[in-house]
């Protein structure tokens, strides 16, 4: 029994060593191998071993070659190929956390990979279309969806107008109101959100005051109940005073 648990350890250690990644890094200052000298100026490689700076030869890897990020397929396709591989990661300043640059990979592997995505090119690229055409249909579906819960908040809005603040608000990659976690679940108060956002640059003199100079919070203050009146109109005042959302004032 005490064979047993200590074989599986053993095992589990094993394969967890075999999944470890690799990691090479772009060099973000000048430096020197600490095995042969070599300089390694800034943008090379290096591998670091126990704190120690190695070029990719006294590192053992210097018979890989650089496959930069940038097709799904082939980087795949050449890591299933290659006996072995490492992930290079770079340094960036402004996420202030390291970001995956490519592979290295046997050479030979990337030229079967390259063989095999030029043979099916076309069945990929058909695949992408059809994945694409699907995403706009559910885009278009959730734009509906957030466009019919506007018209019930806001029965007195103009005629299609709802759609108009709808596809605004729900524009991908955004960082739009209608893109919140609320919102997709059409929380009310994030849809406010979105039409109040409206009202104030289209039925307003908001953005005027902005190329004014003026303090973005004091133009909204200022706009405030201009706002405050349109929203009461669309609501039909017999729903209810309007409740003011998210202004901080």
């Amino acid at each position: 029994m005490g064979q047993a648990k200590m074989s599986k350890t053993k095992m589990g250690r094993e394969l967890a060593e075999e999944k470890r990644d690799i990691l090479v890094f772009i060099v973000r200052r000048d430096t020197k191998c600490s095995e042969c000298g070599e300089e390694l100026w800034s943008g090379s490689f290096l591998y670091l071993e126990k704190d120690k700076a190695l070029c990719l030869s006294c590192a053992d890897l210097g018979h890989l070659e650089y496959l930069s990020s940038g097709d799904a397929a082939l980087t795949r396709r050449s890591m299933k190929y290659s006996r072995i591989h490492a992930k290079v990661l770079k340094w960036s300043k402004t996420r202030k956390r390291y970001e995956r640059q490519g592979i290295l990979v046997e050479p030979e592997a990337i030229e079967k990979a390259e063989k095999d995505c030029l043979a099916d090119a076309d069945i990929r690229e058909l695949k992408r279309q059809r994945a694409e055409i699907k995403r706009k249909e559910e885009d278009q579906k959730y734009i509906e969806e957030y466009a019919d819960k506007l018209r019930k908040l806001f029965p007195g809005c103009p005629v299609s107008r709802e759609f108009e603040i709808a596809k605004h608000a729900c524009q991908k990659y955004s960082g739009r109101v209608g893109r919140s976690a609320a919102s997709k679940e059409f929380d009310p108060e994030a849809i406010t959100l979105a039409v109040q956002a409206h009202v104030r640059h289209e039925y307003t003199n908001y953005d005027e005051l902005l190329m004014r100079g003026w303090d973005r919070l004091d133009a909204r203050y200022e706009v405030r109940s201009r706002v405050v009146e349109i929203l009461d109109q669309w609501r039909q005042r017999e729903l209810g005073k309007t409740v003011w959302i998210g202004e901080g004032r």
